[in-house]
């Protein structure tokens, strides 16, 4: 039941605050974190970098993997991403065209 591919992620922003979430659909689902396709947490603090991610093929094991990051301490978190991503770099960065950054800085030149 419920079998597949799903992924228990974090994205960081500049400053290194931190969103945990799942989805069943991470390249589509990190995409709606750049644009800001959604309101709330991610769209406010500017939460757009993916910093960390495993892969279940158990939703019901990726929602508890979640369950169970969100307990913990911030340095328990930044332990794990550093363990596997020290530098914090966006492990999307090749998945897209170009990032929603550039494409704004690109409009804002035209609208000069």
């Amino acid at each position: 039941m419920h079998r597949g591919c799903y992924f228990t992620y974090m994205v960081a922003s500049r400053s290194h605050t931190l969103y945990i979430g799942v989805t069943g659909d991470l390249r589509r689902r990190v995409f709606q974190h750049k644009w800001k396709e959604h309101d709330g947490f991610t769209a406010r603090y500017n939460c757009d970098r993916l910093v960390w991610f495993e892969r279940h093929q158990d939703v019901r094991i990726a929602i508890a993997r979640e369950k169970e990051l969100k307990g913990w301490r911030r340095e328990k978190k930044v332990a794990l991403i550093e363990a596997a991503n020290p530098a914090w770099t966006d492990l999307s960065r090749d998945w897209y065209e170009y990032e929603p950054a550039d494409y704004r800085c690109a409009l804002d030149r035209i609208e000069s």
